[in-house]
């Protein structure tokens, strides 16, 4: 079985997460590092940047499958692919690394991130904070942490950990709502192929239950990269198999935002009503808004 990937460190890691059990099973795994739009650089208006050229190596038959970041798969996928399984979750939270929280931080410190969703939250929790984009992999990024060229910055601590870098995070930021799929590893391959069959066994069902919701609300909230949008859902103990699912939508400034908190059972239902709820009180207006600033600087 040849498994897509593309060719970082993290994104390595984490192809080698699922090729280590196939391999225990039996199984014949082949790493295959494939180039993507993001990897050059370039920066298209949406998440295919990283998955794309993915796709359409599965679609040409140069590979079986690919392994994503759940956080980074679009809504729609390539027609013909299908998304077979979802992994055991990491810890879905943002780290901060440099500091221990947010109110530790100096008045205007330089905070790291190329995340409109991090950078919002964090000017929503401290309208004082420079948010300065920084961009490049995990060890670039703490790198220029190193440097000095930002006091702080925020990475997903599922990256830490699946690089052996946890001990960089100065804490763990509870108050920001996670990207939908974040800490999760989405596996993706033709649809109906015997290698799809074989890959669904890897699939978690409480992450799949998870990350569902949290698509689900992306999806009906229309979000795209280019918005300032969280989703994260976890198991209610003891209540039956319930799902808690918290979204967040914001302006990038931090000055407007909405969040909201709903429970259910059947995850795209969930999703859909965390939507319809937040969309009733204006999170279309914030969207609408940002989509606006986008096309002005474009």
């Amino acid at each position: 079985m040849r498994i897509g990937t593309r060719g970082s460190a993290l994104a390595l890691a984490q192809a080698m997460a699922v090729a280590t059990p196939l391999r225990e099973a039996g199984a014949t795994v082949e790493l295959v590092t494939v180039l993507t739009t993001g990897d050059r650089g370039e920066r298209p208006a949406d998440k295919s940047r990283w998955v794309a050229e993915l796709e359409r190596a599965m679609l040409d038959g140069r590979i079986d499958a690919a392994v994503h970041s759940a956080k980074d798969v679009p809504a729609q996928l390539a027609a013909g692919l299908e998304l077979v399984a979802i992994t055991a979750r990491e810890d879905p939270r943002d780290a901060l690394c440099g500091a221990r929280s947010i109110a530790a931080l100096p008045a205007g410190a330089r905070v790291g991130t190329s995340s409109l969703r991090r950078g919002a939250q964090l000017h929503a929790a401290r309208a004082d904070l420079v948010i300065v984009e920084l961009r490049g992999n995990v060890d670039t990024r703490l790198a220029k942490l190193a440097g000095g060229e930002v006091d702080a910055l925020v990475l997903a601590l599922a990256g830490l950990r699946r690089l052996g870098r946890e001990s960089a995070a100065g804490g763990v930021l509870d108050e920001l709502v996670p990207a939908a799929g974040q800490g999760a590893l989405a596996i993706e391959a033709r649809a109906g192929s015997s290698h799809a069959r074989s890959l669904a066994a890897l699939a978690d069902a409480g992450a799949t239950a998870c990350v569902t919701a949290e698509r689900s609300l992306t999806r009906a909230l229309g979000a795209s990269c280019q918005t300032a949008v969280g989703a994260h859902a976890h198991r209610l103990a003891g209540e039956g198999g319930l799902l808690e699912l918290t979204g967040w939508v914001g302006l990038p400034d931090g000055s407007r935002w909405i969040e909201d908190r709903l429970s259910g059972a059947e995850p795209e239902a969930l999703g859909r009503a965390v939507a319809e709820r937040m969309l009733a009180v204006g999170a279309g207006e914030l969207l609408a808004a940002v989509a606006v600033a986008s096309e002005t600087q474009a």
